[in-house]
């Protein structure tokens, strides 16, 4: 059954992580697409199960009980749906990580030009990048080869060169991995897949030494001249590979491959995904953020570029102390608002790691859990923005009028204050106990300039409405915007700094439907959280300070319109970017004023 024969009126579709499996179902209502029910399982693509079908079926008999729907026959998803019984779907879809995702190994001839390009080709098709091998990263030949053979991936992509340019260094690493004759980590049996991305010139050489050893598969150059990058072809040909070797190797998959009835996509690809359909449907810059428990994931779109980066090493349970390691204690402190001794706070995270589902008990381990997930979210923008990068190695040609405009090569292409979106999910900033403590862990760790939105996952579901979007991108629009995104409202960031109290901006805010309009005075060092409701629009004029800038210059004023969420509209008067007292107590003090101001923690009552 595809998509085409047949409008789709109920669709089920599943997410397989590595240790749960998500279901839900999606139907027509009237003109529009809704989420309905949901259900969850464990996955069992580990022993005893060893088939992932299992934890599937699981899921979807849960969704059978609650929607009083029957879906299943025995160990068969029922398909099409008959209109007049509740029976049947329409179309089932999947995506997965488990078994890992898909791990790969990238190798470039030079590490911040085809090294860099390969990486992000692998990234955006939704990969784990394990390595990044290079003809100059100053590695032994010897190292290389032990290295290769050592990591095991799932796949290999090899690029280097641009097309008629020289092939020598590419040559040489096609060289150093049939050398290491590497075995990918599932399915012992069967030959390695390789993406050969590379100069044109090369290919019959690259052929010549890795045909023989490697599944490989030949696409376009990912870099065929300095001043381009072309990944669709590759990030297709890596999709097309996770699907006929590394699947097919996992227990179970062939089974749920047959059942599908669009190609199974890997969980990070289709979050990639869904947010390229928003971010060009509704014309937005979006950064998007998926933080679990051992990696996260970061997105970005900016005019017509995506990115996506992997910190795996960054997550709030299994890689917790990793933060803490690259964080360092002091950094995590500073947003603890309360006192607390250095081995206390080292326990707590350690136990958090031995214990990884364990979930906070008390209002000070929760603090201290948020205190965590910032530190996470900066360091994971950090990572993003040094990959999302412009092309290293072009020179380019400037005019004076250029000087403004154009990105130098190498810088990178984030720019908060032409961020109109921010995205967040994940167990910590989903699950949240209250809204504004998620838009808050956003706001201090992003530190957003200007105007910009907010928003949280309500239950995770974008991977299921990425691999939707290829079947039915107006049902997974529909469910995405009316079920899927929690608008927390809008942050007002004015750039600068100034001594405490002194004014920061002024402000007049113009309310829709007869409220009567809201002024004031913003002075430094403050936050402030008007109400403002998830449809309601307004209009907010601010006018700065001599020093501060809200996104046209120094001192100029602007007019914006702005939306409202279940949060609201924070007025943050705290400057950028954002310093935080160095004496703890006065710190502590700072950070206690910030939360009663926005009510983060409710005393108990």
């Amino acid at each position: 059954m595809t998509a085409s024969t047949m409008p789709l009126s109920v669709i089920i579709a599943t997410d397989c992580g590595s240790t749960t499996t998500k279901a839900i179902l999606i139907e027509k209502v009237g003109e529009e697409y809704r989420q309905t029910f949901r259900g969850e399982a464990p996955t069992t693509v580990e022993a005893p199960f060893e088939d992932v079908t299992r934890g599937v079926l699981n899921a979807i008999a849960e969704v059978e009980e609650l929607s009083g729907r029957k879906i299943l026959d025995g160990e068969r998803i029922i398909t099409p749906s008959r209109k007049d019984a509740k029976t049947g779907v329409d179309i089932y879809v999947s995506t997965s990580s488990a078994g890992g995702g898909l791990q790969m190994m990238v190798a470039g001839a030079v590490q911040s030009m085809t090294g860099e390009s390969a990486q992000r080709c692998a990234l955006g098709a939704g990969a784990i990048v394990m390595d990044v091998l290079a003809s100059n990263d100053g590695r032994l030949p010897h190292e290389k080869i032990e290295r290769i053979r050592a990591l095991r991936p799932d796949m290999i992509l090899l690029s280097g060169g641009t097309d008629g340019g020289t092939v020598t260094h590419v040559v040489e690493m096609a060289e150093y991995i049939a050398a290491a004759d590497p075995h990918p980590r599932l399915g012992m049996s069967y030959a390695l897949p390789l993406i050969y991305a590379g100069n044109k010139d090369a290919r019959e050489r690259v052929k010549d030494i890795l045909g023989e050893k490697t599944a490989l598969v030949i696409t376009e150059n990912i870099r065929p001249v300095l001043e381009r990058e072309n990944l669709a072809p590759a990030r297709n040909k890596i999709h097309d590979l996770f699907l006929e070797h590394v699947m097919a190797q996992a227990p179970g998959y062939k089974k749920l491959i047959a059942w599908a009835g669009a190609p199974i996509m890997p969980t990070p690809a289709a979050v990639g995904l869904i947010m390229r359909t928003i971010a060009k449907r509704d014309r937005l810059n979006l950064i998007g953020v998926d933080i679990g428990g051992a990696t996260t994931d970061v997105f970005s779109v900016f005019g017509e570029t995506f990115n996506r980066t992997v910190s795996a090493n960054l997550g709030m349970s299994y890689s917790i102390s990793n933060v803490l390691a690259e964080a360092g204690l002091a950094n995590i402190m500073r947003w603890v608002p309360f006192t607390i001794e250095e081995q206390t706070l080292r326990d707590r995270i350690k136990n958090k790691m031995i214990r990884p589902t364990t979930i906070p008990q008390t209002l000070d381990e929760l603090q201290i859990e948020h205190a965590i997930a910032r530190e996470a979210l900066r360091l994971a923008l950090v990572h993003h923005k040094a990959l999302a990068t412009g092309l290293k190695g072009v020179q380019q040609e400037r005019t004076i009028s250029d000087i403004f405009e154009q990105k130098a090569s190498g810088e990178t292409l984030i720019d908060m204050l032409k961020l109109d979106l921010i995205v967040g999910s994940g167990g910590i900033l989903s699950h949240a106990p209250r809204r504004i403590q998620s838009m808050l862990m956003m706001v201090d760790a992003y530190e957003p300039l200007g105007c910009t939105h907010l928003s949280v996952d309500s239950i995770f579901m974008m991977p299921h409405l990425g691999v939707l979007s290829t079947v039915d991108e107006k049902a997974a629009t529909d469910v995405f915007v009316r079920d899927c995104m929690v608008y927390l409202g809008t942050c007002v960031a004015p750039i600068g700094q100034g001594r405490e109290g002194d004014k920061c901006a002024d402000y007049q805010i113009t309310f829709e439907g007869g409220r009567a309009p809201e002024s004031g005075t913003l002075p430094f060092g403050e936050l402030r959280l008007l109400s403002l409701a998830t449809e309601e629009r307004t209009k907010i004029e601010l006018r700065p300070a001599k020093q501060v800038d809200v996104g046209e210059g120094r001192g100029v004023p602007v007019t914006r319109e702005v939306k409202g969420g279940v949060a609201g509209l924070l007025l943050d008067g705290r400057g950028r970017p954002l310093q935080l007292p160095a004496d703890p107590q006065a710190r502590i003090k700072a950070l206690t004023k910030w939360h009663q101001a926005v009510n983060l923690y409710p005393e108990k009552s």
